[in-house]
């Protein structure tokens, strides 16, 4: 008997009921998880409150250089990527379970209770209002932004080229003559035949640039676009 296999399962429930019963030990579960839950939903309560926090308390020791943004860096990778940087009751999906679970965790560390996030994605991930509508951050001062997670996909590497045009007045005036320039060569190569004075040239290239840019403002402003760096903090889809 003495040199009977022993379950190790079997040795540790003895070990537990000789200090606390089954129930006892059930009823202490269910308050730590409940606790736990009013926490989780104390967090998701205030990712969804609009107000105007600008710094946290966090233990300066314990930050992760890493994860430590000025304004301006958040600023030119929206502006780069079309992003927006928003406060996160503007955000439309669920915000995951990851992230409550980090911020509790950085809570817990630095003794605090974290509040003002924002977060950076683009605009179709946000509720945008009319102007007539993934990254998390807190605030920790002076415009210095703590990130506390990040979910999702990373971005295409695509995507700073295809809002390139898009990023400021210039970029779109570029794109534009870009396009003039082509729709001109295709007009003088299978449109006009003959040979072409530089005044003829000109005229058509000034002609189409100007139905090329009509056109593009004019979908612009159907459509209430702007460029990156005119929307990337902006709460409305049309300004």
């Amino acid at each position: 008997m003495l040199l009977e296999r022993k379950s190790l399962v079997n040795e540790l429930l003895k070990e537990r009921n000789k200090s606390v019963t089954a129930d006892a030990l059930l009823a202490e579960v269910r308050a730590i998880l409940a606790r736990d839950e009013e926490h989780s939903n104390a967090i998701r309560q205030r990712l969804d409150e609009e107000g105007i926090v600008t710094s946290n308390d966090l233990a300066f020791d314990l930050l992760e250089t890493d994860r430590i943004f000025h304004l301006s860096h958040i600023r030119n990778i929206c502006i780069g990527y079309r992003l927006r940087f928003l406060d996160s009751h503007h955000f439309k999906g669920p915000v995951p379970e990851e992230a409550v679970s980090r911020i509790k965790q950085l809570e817990k560390e630095h003794g605090t209770q974290l509040s003002g996030f924002k977060i950076a994605a683009p605009s179709k991930l946000f509720h945008l209002k009319n102007y007539d509508d993934p990254l998390l951050l807190a605030p920790i001062g002076n415009e210095y932004y703590y990130l506390v997670h990040k979910w999702g996909n990373d971005i295409s590497a695509w995507r700073k080229w295809l809002v390139l045009p898009v990023k400021n007045l210039g970029n779109f005036l570029v794109l534009m003559v870009v396009v003039s320039v082509l729709f001109s060569l295709f007009a003088l190569k299978f449109l006009f035949t003959g040979t072409h004075t530089n005044q003829f040239l000109l005229l058509t290239f000034l002609f189409t640039f100007k139905s090329v840019c009509g056109i593009a403002m004019y979908y612009c402003f159907w459509k209430g676009k702007n460029f990156n760096n005119a929307i990337w903090d902006s709460e409305y889809y049309n300004k």
